[in-house]
């Protein structure tokens, strides 16, 4: 018997999980499709393009950027607001990893990828940032290429 056929499609096998375990815009459209129904067509279209918009509340950043990387909370005189940070790692101004590639799915939920880890002089930077207040979106930030 041959081992080598079997232990490819165990290989496979592993790796189609794990991508199928990444989060798009597909499909997390797919897994909550009775909130994108309640979207306004502009909405809607924001959200199939991976965009957001202000008045956005946080279900549907959620829908179309998927879950922060950390959240923080930000109070000045026009009250508090909370901070939705998406992040990559950077050393001296270089840029080291972009994008969802740096996080990876544990047995405790998603996680960062531990290339970086022991990198000493990384620092997260963030690359998007959206600020609610009430609950709603009330600034974007984000990098430009």
């Amino acid at each position: 018997m041959h081992l080598k056929p079997y232990l490819f499609a165990l290989a496979a096998a592993v790796a189609t999980v794990g991508f199928v375990g990444c989060s798009t815009v597909d499909s997390r459209i797919q897994n909550n499709p009775g909130l994108f129904a309640s979207l306004s067509p502009d909405q809607q279209a924001l959200v199939k393009q991976g965009k957001v918009g202000v008045g956005m509340d946080e279900a549907t950043v959620r829908l179309s950027l998927g879950d922060p990387d950390r959240v923080t909370i930000r109070t000045n005189a026009q009250g508090e607001m909370r901070v939705w940070h998406y992040v990559t790692y950077e050393n001296n101004g270089v840029i080291l990893y972009s994008g969802y590639y740096h996080r990876w799915w544990g047995l405790n939920g998603w996680g960062d990828y531990p290339y970086y880890m022991d990198f000493p002089a990384r620092h997260p930077h963030d690359y998007f940032r959206v600020e609610f207040q009430n609950g709603r979106v009330v600034a974007i930030e984000q990098e430009t290429p």
